[in-house]
């Protein structure tokens, strides 16, 4: 085998980061392996199977014989079924035309980066935020522009924050709501301001959604096109769907930005997955949709058992979350001189307990040292058990 020689790695390539989780992960497995018992926390994918009549829709639609491609930018009934849902869901009116369905959230932000951004050019991002976002940045030849948060502004970017930071290079903003790592959420006047903190700019807001539907306390978390038609939302079926293994996202742009979407697409990925795109027909039909909406109610119970359990164990949670699966905590009380940051916190965790979570680092710098993200997508007893084998070795 021949010895990995990184002058022959491209420099692009070379400074994408990896997940840390994915290393909590990895070590999991093998401590799972060697028959210990591990309580995954770390990774933020829904415990639930996709909904039956999904499935049923996919199975469906093999039998068909439907294994050809689609359009590059989608199932044309795939999106008038997205545009009626944003009818229906938020009472928005979206051309069917302005949809591009995509492999995953992913393939739609690749799409806004390369159709956006551009070398030497920024996108300001929220830390902590997704760790992929800026590794887009950065592979489309631009860069993500970091801005601190925390809970005094809901870690959220504000229309104070693109004022202050905004500068001749950059190119777009981009926030997410419900948002990875905090599950906190933008309301329909901050959304409103920051769009017109963009607009004045003369920028491009990108908001993430893929979160939407998961959001608790009878809060429904607004779309920005309720207030902003010309911002670019990223969506996805994965979370409150639950379709991740099925790789399906979409992606809506402003009038105007279809053609070059589709060229991106056609060169990029070509077309999402045809079977997946036909299953995704099932995902907006009302049984489907009780069932996921089940589904986020015992997402809620799940969060409020947790989150007064890691109170309880010294775990200061500044923005309670109110949306996606996740509790950003901060773990300065409890670091010890055994465990001086969140990574060897984590790493702790999972030998001596069996706790698998993700130390905050994997979502950018400012005070990553200090926090941890709590996935609760693993069932309350287990998330119970979790609390109480952390509390025997802290």
């Amino acid at each position: 085998m021949h010895k990995l020689d990184n002058r022959r790695i491209t420099e692009r390539a070379q400074a994408i980061s990896p997940f840390h989780v994915m290393d909590i992960l990895a070590q999991a497995k093998r401590l799972e392996t060697q028959g210990k018992d591990i309580i995954h926390m770390e990774v933020g994918e829904p415990d639930f199977d996709s909904p039956q009549p999904i499935i049923e829709a996919g199975i469906a639609a093999l039998k068909l014989g439907r294994t050809h491609y689609t359009p590059p930018l989608g199932l044309p009934e795939l999106r008038e079924a997205i545009a009626g849902w944003y009818e229906t869901r938020y009472q928005v009116k979206v051309s069917a035309n302005r949809i591009i369905v995509t492999p995953g959230a992913s393939g739609a932000l690749l799409l806004v980066m390369g159709a956006l951004l551009e070398q030497g050019k920024n996108v300001l991002l929220a830390d902590p935020g997704y760790p992929c976002n800026r590794n887009f940045a950065r592979f489309v030849e631009g860069k993500a522009k970091a801005v601190n948060v925390d809970a005094s502004t809901n870690y959220q970017l504000t229309a104070r924050h693109i004022e202050q930071h905004w500068d001749e290079n950059t190119a777009m903003a981009l926030v997410a709501s419900p948002s990875n790592p905090t599950g906190t959420v933008l309301n329909d006047q901050q959304l409103k301001s920051l769009s017109d903190a963009v607009t004045l700019k003369n920028g491009h807001l990108v908001v993430d959604e893929i979160y939407h539907g998961l959001t608790y306390d009878g809060y429904d978390a607004p779309t920005v096109l309720a207030v902003n038609q010309d911002a670019f939302v990223i969506n996805s079926f994965s979370k409150y769907f639950g379709m991740t293994g099925w790789r399906l996202g979409w992606l809506v742009v402003p009038d105007g930005y279809e053609e070059v979407m589709d060229r991106l697409a056609q060169n990029l990925f070509l077309a999402a997955p045809t079977i997946s795109q036909y299953a995704a027909l099932a995902a907006f039909h009302s049984e489907t949709i009780a069932i996921l909406d089940q589904r986020r109610n015992t997402f809620e119970q799940r969060r409020n058992s947790l989150l007064p359990a890691l109170q309880l164990i010294g775990l200061k949670v500044d923005a309670p979350p109110q949306g996606a699966f996740y509790i950003y905590a901060d773990c300065r009380q409890i670091l010890t001189d055994k465990y001086p940051d969140s990574m060897a916190l984590s790493k702790y965790w999972l030998e001596q307990a069996g706790v698998a979570v993700t130390p905050g680092n994997d979502f950018g710098h400012y005070l990553a040292e200090y926090h941890i993200r709590f996935a609760y997508t693993a069932n309350e007893q287990r998330l119970i058990q979790a609390i109480e084998r952390i509390k025997q070795i802290i």
